[in-house]
């Protein structure tokens, strides 16, 4: 049964995290909504331990859809990066403030970035996309990420500083557009560079919250160098490029792992 602990964790993680929120802030939506994302979170490492092949992709739809559709489209929340500005703005600690607390600035300190992995609704359709091993190299691009993610810093700022009028339905506008022009820019990009993932590399100013978190994850894949034959097997699936055959924290590109599995499910010798 020791091998069902990581599911369990996770869930027991969530449903603290919703029992808490629900009682703090007296609102049932909150147990509702972290109790449906650790349930589907920790059925889907159930599944991978099972060995299902499509055990993660099953996670992305039930999170992803979940979260674009319901909580985006239908309660009409911002949950890209703009509606944290504007909530943080706001002085209110609900919808994307909560959310990225809980997934995107404290929680990797426990699960990394297993957002990108498993919960990202951009990266759920980047994913289909043919070229899910990187056919290139990687590229010196990660700074772009610092000024997408300064743009949409001004972008909320300039709205209130000038005061400007129904701004809730901007930020609805904005999260459609935005949404549009990530999947219209993400896929561009998987087809210009062969490689799914280019967007979460170069682009997404998420990263710049996820990647210092990251760096101190309770959850990482390492590696038993014992059990090792340096096959490469794992750096050649992973698509992020990490090099999972160190087990230091500054790995080369340690901090993009996105707890995908594909290194564990290749290695011939389960050393990872």
């Amino acid at each position: 049964m020791k091998k069902y602990a990581v599911p369990l964790i996770m869930l027991i993680v969530f449903e603290t995290v919703a029992v808490v929120l629900w009682q703090t802030k007296d609102n049932l939506f909150y147990l509702f909504n972290f109790s449906y994302i650790g349930i589907s979170i920790a059925a889907g490492v159930f599944l991978f331990i099972r060995k299902y092949k499509y055990a993660r992709r099953i996670v992305q739809l039930l999170v992803g859809l979940y979260m674009l559709l319901y909580l985006g489209l239908i309660r009409g929340e911002n949950m890209q990066i703009e509606g944290f500005w504007y909530y943080l703005f706001t002085g209110v600690f609900e919808a994307a403030t909560i959310h990225y607390a809980v997934a995107k600035i404290f929680g990797p300190l426990i699960f990394g970035r297993g957002w990108c992995g498993y919960a990202c609704w951009t990266a759920m359709v980047l994913d289909f996309l043919p070229y899910k091993v990187p056919q290139q190299p990687r590229r010196k691009l990660g700074w772009i990420r610092y000024i997408t993610f300064s743009l949409s810093f001004v972008f909320v700022t300039a709205l209130f500083l000038t005061r400007i009028g129904n701004i809730e339905r901007i930020m609805f506008w904005a999260f459609l557009i935005g949404n549009l022009l990530y999947y219209a820019v993400g896929i561009l990009l998987a087809f210009a560079f062969k490689d799914n993932r280019a967007f979460c590399k170069y682009i997404c100013p998420i990263t710049v919250f996820l990647k210092p978190m990251s760096y101190f994850s309770l959850f990482r894949v390492t590696c038993d160098k014992d059990k090792c034959i340096s096959c490469g097997k794992c750096r050649k699936v992973c698509p992020m490029q990490v090099d999972m055959t160190d087990n230091s924290r500054k790995r080369e590109n340690g901090t993009e792992c996105i707890l995908c599995m594909e290194c564990v499910r290749k290695c011939p010798k389960d050393a990872l």
